[in-house]
């Protein structure tokens, strides 16, 4: 039976509007590409971080982990993880049958959310898979910030919408979560290497355009997306307030 050979990748970007440098931040005396860096390779033994800047190059070899330099046009992540395993192949490394990408700013994701990734691998149909989580409180559910996917039978995506979806008539939507299971979409991906090189490629599509999700785009085209649920939250890190409130958490 063929082992599907896995590889990591953090794309890492120092611009942000809303938080600046945030892949440097300090999270008790570690920077957060660190952080991540390390619960990734715990797990996975090929890690690679793909950034657009020096600074963050330079801390990732600084702490002995594997770094890239990759362009500053990327739209996302999934394109900066194309460029990352082109140049690898380029430099005579192995291709991976799956890509594994976890963004810079996910210090908090557990060792059980990688593997429950993984294992959507098992099943041979798996072009995409990600992270879902249910929804147990109506805050997450009336958030836009918050994506929610609804599935098949199967546990792949049907759609993904900032909207609540499905909709329930006859009932507040404060208290639909009580009624019905719905979930948020975790946006970490895995993807089989070659229909990563694929999505890539594909333009923008109206349904993206319209949710700014890019998944979306993906659907349009025909390429199905395995969820694996979890039941434990992530902690995205977008401010540096959203940091000092998870921090103050006491998770490290």
């Amino acid at each position: 039976m063929h082992i599907p050979v896995s590889i990591a990748i953090i794309p890492a970007r120092y611009a942000s509007s809303r938080f600046p440098g945030k892949p440097l931040a300090d999270i008790k005396g570690k920077t957060m590409i660190r952080r991540v860096y390390e619960k990734v390779g715990a797990i996975i033994d090929r890690v690679v971080v793909a950034t657009d800047d020096d600074r963050i190059y330079q801390e990732v070899e600084r702490f002995g982990g594997k770094a890239l330099m990759t362009s500053t046009d990327h739209r996302s992540g999934t394109d900066r993880c194309a460029e990352a395993i082109s140049i690898l192949e380029k430099g005579g490394e192995e291709e991976p049958d799956i890509i594994i990408n976890i963004q810079g700013d996910e210090p908090f994701i557990r060792h059980e959310q990688i593997e429950a990734l993984k294992s959507c691998f098992t099943d041979d149909s798996t072009e995409i898979a990600t992270l879902i989580n249910p929804i147990v409180d109506s805050e997450v559910l009336t958030n836009p910030n918050r994506a929610k996917v609804v599935i098949d039978t199967n546990g792949f995506a049907l759609y993904f919408s900032r909207s609540i979806i499905p909709f329930l008539r006859n009932t507040s939507n404060t208290d639909w979560h009580l009624y019905h299971k719905f979930y948020q979409h975790i946006g970490i991906y895995a993807y089989r290497t070659d229909v990563l090189k694929k999505i890539v490629l594909l333009r923008e599509s109206a349904l993206e355009r319209a949710e700014s999700l890019e998944q979306l785009r993906w659907l349009e085209n025909g390429y199905r997306i395995k969820t694996a649920v979890t039941n434990h939250e992530t902690y995205g890190i977008d401010t540096p307030e959203d940091l000092r409130k998870v921090l103050d958490m006491g998770i490290f």
